[in-house]
């Protein structure tokens, strides 16, 4: 490209479909970087937050202190949530006349199910758009690209005498729509197969946990029933 043609001039030469074409891109990269960096300090914190709980939880904590501990903070969420639900649903049917450990424990693992899959929408949140970004960014460039093209050899065709230096303006505008697709689909692609194997782990943990609560609960009615 010669030094007297910038973007900026490519982009104010462009026909208004190509220009539309290119602020859509650049709005939908702005977008996804923007929820890339909200998605990794979320994933980030929910990775701490679940070494945290387990360090606790697995070190004989008191499940009614600990309970008492999280139900106290400003903002429950993560694998604390699931610990919350249960161990509340667990408490209140002990209060009830069921006394099976089974339908107790039963009634647990609903609340814990529930939980986990408000969790896992949380989890899950911005990483539709950015598949969609990076499904369709490269496909909206082409159609630029095409268009762009398309006008400049309509333009070469009503002119006698055609050169390159005639064309070239348009056809480096129409490329940069292909450019600026693969620019805004490239990284959103990367974040959502990164983020969507952050979350299965996170979700993998979480029903190991949950499985887990349950058979101590489950033991700890039957204890009690015995009683």
């Amino acid at each position: 490209m010669s030094a007297d043609i910038s973007f900026w001039d490519l982009f104010l030469q462009a026909s208004l479909l190509v220009k539309f074409v290119m602020v859509t891109l650049l709005a939908f990269s702005v977008i996804c970087w923007t929820m890339i960096f909200q998605r990794f300090q979320a994933l980030s914190e929910a990775q701490k937050q679940l070494k945290a709980f387990e360090d606790k939880f697995w070190s004989g904590a008191d499940l009614t202190k600990l309970y008492n501990e999280i139900s106290a903070k400003a903002r429950i969420f993560g694998i604390e949530s699931l610990f919350v639900a249960g161990f509340k649903e667990f408490a209140r049917l002990r209060k009830t006349q069921i006394t099976s450990p089974s339908e107790i424990v039963e009634g647990t693992h609903r609340a814990m199910r529930v939980a986990l899959s408000r969790e896992v929408d949380e989890l899950e949140t911005h990483l539709p758009f950015m598949a969609t970004v990076g499904s369709i960014s490269p496909y909206i460039g082409l159609f630029g690209t095409v268009w762009g093209i398309m006008n400049s050899f309509i333009a070469l065709g009503a002119v006698e005498q055609a050169t390159l230096a005639m064309v070239a303006p348009g056809i480096a505008e129409a490329l940069i729509a292909t450019a600026m697709g693969l620019f805004a689909a490239i990284p959103a692609v990367m974040a959502f197969n990164r983020f969507s194997h952050t979350v299965e782990k996170l979700e993998n943990s979480y029903g190991n946990f949950m499985e887990e609560f349950s058979s101590i609960l489950q033991r700890q009615s039957a204890i009690e029933a015995k009683k």
